[in-house]
């Protein structure tokens, strides 16, 4: 943003009007404008930010008292600078704003992060552009001889707190003992689903992404290795099974063509 100065005359005053809405307590309110319609102006883009950010944040909102909700969101309200114009960006912007802006902060909960990010998802999957076309996988082939394709609608994701398990009455007050893992995914109805799994499948999920050369035998094989078990053929057993599930699912949509 230039220096105001040299910005001419009515960019100085939007810039003066738009600060004075965001922190006026801070930033005085421009000159000659009755403070009754400022008011509305005010409590009108407050209102509409704080609205969308209960909407997306339903778990947060839930668990946080009005008082420590509202200092919150006015304090991301006067202090982010949200560039996005897409008003649903809005809660990715309050992520970005919790992770490099906000700090600690005693009426925080240690977990409001991950929460954060585990509630933006399902936003974040509900609008993404991205659809599940039938080039994109055979939905009958072998998952065990074929390559299993992932959908591209569908996030593996780990997390320190038990994020699918909070609300108002369980709030953990340390990280668990093992790390959750949740499989977020969208399914060719365009409906948002959450499926909690093991390791053994979070690990699977990485390597179905990263390996899309392995057919699912040989990725399975890989992880009976890494588990150095005794009857590496149970292992592949029970991942066929798995895979099953997760092409039911819409999470594996099939073999790569």
């Amino acid at each position: 943003m230039p220096e105001l100065a040299t910005l001419p005359a009515f960019q100085q005053a939007q810039v003066r009007f738009a600060a004075h809405l965001r922190d006026p307590a801070r930033n005085a309110a421009p000159e000659g404008i009755e403070d009754r319609r400022l008011q509305i102006y005010r409590e009108l883009f407050y209102n509409n930010v704080e609205d969308f950010l209960a909407n997306a944040f339903p778990v947060l909102r839930k668990i946080s008292p009005d008082n420590v909700w509202h200092a919150r969101v006015r304090d991301f309200y006067a202090r982010h600078e949200c560039h996005d114009p897409l008003f649903h960006r809005v809660a990715e912007e309050f992520l970005r704003y919790l992770e490099q802006e906000r700090g600690e902060h005693p009426d925080d909960p240690p977990f409001i992060r991950e929460l954060c990010h585990y509630e933006w998802v399902e936003l974040a999957l509900s609008v993404s552009t991205q659809t599940l076309s039938p080039d994109l996988a055979d939905p009958n082939g072998d998952l065990l001889a074929g390559r299993p394709c992932v959908s591209p609608l569908a996030w593996t994701l780990a997390y320190d707190w038990p994020v699918h398990r909070i609300g108002p009455d369980s709030l953990p007050e340390v990280p668990g003992e093992q790390p959750t893992y949740l499989i977020v995914h969208r399914d060719r109805q365009d409906a948002v689903h959450f499926m909690e799994i093991n390791a053994v499948t979070a690990r699977l999920m990485q390597l179905l992404e990263e390996d899309a050369a392995a057919s699912g035998g040989e990725l399975l094989a890989a992880i009976a290795r890494e588990l150095q078990h005794p009857q590496p053929q149970a292992v592949i057993d029970a991942g066929a099974a798995i895979l099953a599930d997760l092409r039911a699912r819409d999470i594996v949509l099939g073999t790569r063509r």
